[in-house]
C-alpha cells in the first residue's frame, strides 16, 4: 500500500513541477496559460484515476486469493 501512496506522490509531484516549468518557460496570454493548465490538471487527474482504479483490482485479486485457502482448511470437531 504504501507504495501506491510513494507512486502517486511522484505522480502529482511530478506533474506539479512540470506544469511550474511549463508555465515559467513558455510566455502566452492568460487564458491560453488557463486552458493548458486545465488541460493538464484534467490529464493528471485521469492517469491517477486510472493509477488507482488497476490498483483497487490488484488488491481485490490479492484479497480474493487469501480468501479461498482460508476457505479450505478443515476446522478440527470439538
Amino acid at each position: 500500500m504504501r507504495q501506491f501512496f510513494a507512486f502517486l506522490l511522484g505522480v502529482v509531484s511530478g506533474a506539479l513541477i512540470g506544469s511550474s516549468i511549463a508555465i515559467l518557460a513558455a510566455p502566452s496570454s492568460g487564458e491560453d496559460l488557463r486552458g493548458q493548465l486545465r488541460d493538464r490538471w484534467s490529464r493528471v487527474r485521469d492517469e491517477l484515476s486510472e493509477a488507482a482504479g488497476e490498483r483497487r483490482e490488484e488488491l481485490e485479486r490479492q484479497l480474493s486469493s487469501m480468501r479461498n485457502p482460508v476457505r479450505e482448511i478443515p476446522l478440527e470437531d470439538r
